[in-house]
């Protein structure tokens, strides 16, 4: 691929996900690190792993993308992240491991590959913020000043309200779900009912940029200050293998619009294509590059 090579920094977990017939690379960082690699940018993924056979793996993923490694830690004590995921009648189910690798991000040697990377933008999300890592996260922002982009993940029990009111604060942009919207206002005690008033008061409490708020297969919004509601209709999908990482998906398109200074309609509707093409694959990322090839013809500048 031709053209500008935007910078992004994305911060946070990479992990195993576990599921009852087989192991997949995934964290929605490691996942939104590797979508914006194949679209031509260049994302330093900031993360810890362990020295056992899944950071190997992870390790070896990253390189055979041509994804920089330079911000990857290694660590000795601590495993590689893992989740466990089962299927409920309630749709899937995920129980995440405590005390992993990426719990223990090194602040210093962050902030060392956050000024290497003088980034764009930076992308982070909660809860790679439940344990030390949050120290890492501060240190890291303070090294760089491009667009902040939090990707709200709230997983019980791995909730904590203070470093919530603390990422909206450092954030720019906040992309949420209707259901984390809705948690969000409940956690810090809003009024607001619908999910537009919910995001309104989010940016007038803390002086957002924006909120992208994703509705699955109904599609999704952004709600700013300088325009009103904008909105990308369902898509139908046939065949879908699972949802798992769409939300990554979107996250890393809409990302790719903001670089390239997309219209907002154009990139929500690219970045709800493309999340729909990915639930039609197992897990959250592609095996092969072809997975983008119809993409980047079409939206990227050659």
């Amino acid at each position: 691929m031709t053209g500008a090579r935007h910078g992004v920094l994305v911060f946070g977990e990479v992990l195993i996900d576990r599921f009852p017939d087989r192991e997949v690379l995934g964290g929605a960082p490691f996942n939104v690190a590797r979508h914006l690699g194949a679209f031509g940018c260049s994302p330093v993924l900031i993360t810890r792993i362990g020295r056992d056979a899944a950071g190997a793996r992870l390790l070896m993923a990253l390189k055979s993308w041509g994804l920089m490694t330079h911000g990857v830690q290694l660590d000795t004590v601590h495993q590689t992240g893992a989740v466990e995921v089962s299927l409920t009648s309630e749709g899937h189910r995920f129980d995440i491991m405590p005390d992993q690798a990426y719990d223990h991000i090194h602040p210093r040697l962050s902030r060392i590959a956050a000024l290497a990377a003088n980034p764009e933008l930076v992308y982070f999300g909660t809860l790679a913020q439940r344990a030390d890592s949050h120290r890492a996260l501060r240190h890291t922002l303070r090294a760089v000043r491009g667009q902040r982009f939090l990707d709200v993940n709230l997983r019980d029990p791995w909730v904590y309200v203070d470093r919530l009111h603390w990422s909206l604060q450092h954030a720019d942009i906040v992309k949420a779900n209707d259901d984390e919207l809705a948690r969000i206002t409940q956690l810090l005690d809003l009024e607001e009912t619908s999910a537009e008033s919910q995001a309104e008061a989010l940016i007038q409490r803390y002086q957002l940029r924006g909120v992208l708020i994703t509705r699955g297969a109904s599609g999704a919004c952004w709600l700013d200050n300088s325009a009103p509601v904008i909105s990308v209709a369902s898509e139908p999908v046939a065949g879908i293998q699972d949802t798992v990482g769409a939300g990554d998906a979107f996250s890393a398109i809409f990302i790719l619009g903001l670089l390239n200074g997309w219209a907002m309609p154009v990139t929500l509707q690219r970045a709800h294509h493309f999340a729909g093409a990915v639930c039609l694959i197992r897990g959250a990322i592609p095996e092969h590059n072809d997975f983008y090839k119809p993409f980047i013809d079409d939206w990227v500048p050659g």
